[in-house]
């Protein structure tokens, strides 16, 4: 499985997935949620996704290096007037580096093209740093419930 080398934005590249890409994306989301499986009880929702499908739908798209080496993914796709960001993954290695950003930037101006008015997403109440990063990318909190059994926290963004 390809592995984040030392990069930097300027080279990295957004595309869509392949079915090829599929066991490289369920490695990234194992990486970088494993963090959270003792404190959520489980393994997140974004970890059994069906990568598959959403891959098919053309629903993920990857954020590599000039080698090809995968650095993120992120699943996005309008739903009921707005974009709605389902998932967002970095592996750690590239973590902190600015690919979350990018990917976060990229289906925000696929919204934009596409003239959906916001982006709406959640996370789980247990992700803390995501908790401070949204409003960061500038999100506004909506609410907090209990879906599917997990504790999960709503944003949105409205775009210009």
């Amino acid at each position: 499985m390809p592995r984040p080398s030392n990069f930097s934005q300027a080279d990295m590249r957004i595309r869509p997935a392949t079915p090829r890409d599929e066991d490289d994306i369920r490695g990234c989301a194992e990486d970088a949620y494993r963090q959270y499986v003792a404190a959520i009880g489980r393994k997140p929702a974004p970890v059994v996704a069906d990568f598959r499908a959403q891959i098919r739908e053309g629903q993920i798209h990857i954020a590599e290096g000039v080698d090809g080496e995968i650095l993120g993914f992120i699943v996005f796709f309008p739903r009921d007037g707005h974009m709605f960001l389902e998932n967002v993954a970095v592996f750690g290695a590239a973590a902190g580096r600015g690919v979350g950003g990018a990917l976060i930037a990229f289906c925000e101006a696929e919204a934009k093209r596409l003239r959906l008015p916001c982006v709406r997403l959640y996370t789980n109440e247990k992700m803390t740093q995501n908790l401070s990063i949204y409003p960061h990318l500038g999100y506004v909190e909506t609410g907090r419930r209990e879906e599917d059994g997990f504790a999960r926290v709503f944003f949105e963004k409205h775009l210009a």
